[in-house]
């Protein structure tokens, strides 16, 4: 048999997802070749892909001009949602255009550079999104497991976005020597970008897929899962020692800064987001890695479709999961209309800021934790000469 990657559907992010050539096999055992054509399945892709490109623009390129714009002063959140939204361009303006186009041209017209970088630049972004969601996951880990911790967290942040980004970069590079032009001309000429002829052996080919598939998402669910179920765990031990104590603290519910709380929330969003957009595709992926005869006669290629645009609609589902869970989206979109907030605004991840006024007896209360910050937006405050803003659940 010919190899899978001559094959429709291509359900591997390594692989090209615009049509590609598909091999019939007769009694004959010759092969006969079928061409793709522009199905109707195709057609609504194609506008739906180009509608998720508009929206998803719009939402991403909101969020980072306000969030690039809140300040002189950048929390490490602010900065981790600033490389997500990067990451989401990058899937708008890669992913979704060239996976739109191919499918409206059928066959690959842009030439052998082109077809190199572009799955170089596809994989990029999608590793991007993954990696860059770890990171978050990450952070929010430490921020609830160590919050004593909280001047080494932007250091922190900063370093693993550097993994993540050149990883990102490193774990794509095989694309630009696997991926070629390929043309045939019997039954007609056509041109295709695909790995065809780059792997010897079939079992090579589904080896990298494999490697792909583990990266790029298995790798960083298990991770995830992980930090999330720790932190669950450390969540529930603060509430069962606090009600154990009987001790009332005018915070949130489990000792735990409402703001960071808040933080909390939203990057969970963002990975249930990631979670339930790819999932599908990733799974009915490896059910064609391992079991591809049946796959194909089980699974029309329009759910194929479906699946893949689903997991594109995470790009949008990212900013507007930041603009509901944070406040300073609100007050940098208001400052672009030209009005004036001489308040100061918190950061969505403000923990309590220490106030010289508390009485001992207060501050032992809560146990010393007010005198550690996570990051207190001080911009307007001393720009202004404001006070600072103390939270009333503080006071």
């Amino acid at each position: 048999m010919p190899p899978s990657s001559l094959v429709e559907p291509s359900l591997d992010p390594s692989q090209p997802t615009g049509p590609s050539l598909e091999w019939k096999t007769p009694s004959s055992l010759c092969y006969a070749l079928q061409l793709p054509t522009f199905s109707t399945a195709a057609k609504v892709r194609v506008v739906i892909t180009f509608t998720l490109c508009a929206v998803s623009a719009v939402c991403n390129l909101v969020v980072l001009w306000a969030a690039s714009n809140g300040g002189r002063r950048k929390s490490h959140v602010r900065i981790l949602i600033m490389n997500l939204t990067v990451a989401d361009l990058l899937v708008t303006f890669i992913v979704m255009p060239v996976d739109a186009v191919w499918n409206i041209t059928v066959q690959w017209q842009a030439g052998d550079v082109a077809c190199r970088l572009l799955m170089f630049m596809k994989l990029v972004a999608m590793y991007s999104c993954a990696f860059v969601t770890v990171v978050i996951s990450l952070d929010r880990q430490s921020a609830i497991l160590n919050p004593l911790g909280i001047s080494e967290a932007k250091r922190k942040s900063k370093i693993m976005l550097t993994v993540a980004w050149t990883m990102s970069v490193i774990l794509s590079l095989p694309q630009i020597f696997l991926f070629h032009n390929v043309t045939i001309t019997v039954p007609e000429n056509f041109t295709q970008c695909t790995t065809h002829g780059s792997f010897v052996q079939h079992w090579q080919e589904t080896l990298y897929n494999m490697f792909t598939f583990v990266c790029l998402f298995l790798l960083p669910l298990v991770i995830m899962i992980f930090c999330y179920t720790r932190i669950l765990v450390e969540i529930s031990s603060r509430m069962a020692h606090s009600n154990c104590e009987d001790v009332h603290l005018r915070r949130s519910h489990n000792n735990i800064p409402k703001a960071r709380i808040r933080t909390l929330k939203m990057s969970i969003v963002i990975v249930m987001s990631f979670i339930i957009c790819w999932t599908p595709y990733y799974l009915l992926g490896l059910w064609y890695w391992l079991f591809p005869d049946k796959m194909e006669e089980t699974v029309s290629h329009s759910l194929t479709h479906m699946l893949f645009i689903f997991g594109l609609f995470n790009a949008c589902l990212d900013p507007i999961t930041y603009g509901l869970f944070t406040v300073h989206l609100h007050h940098g979109l208001r400052r672009s209309c030209g009005t004036t907030n001489t308040r100061t605004d918190l950061e969505n991840n403000t923990c309590l800021v220490p106030m010289t006024r508390l009485s001992s007896h207060r501050q032992n209360a809560s146990g010393g934790y007010n005198m550690h910050i996570e990051e207190a937006n001080d911009n307007n405050s001393t720009k202004n000469g404001s006070r600072p803003i103390i939270p009333m659940s503080k006071m």
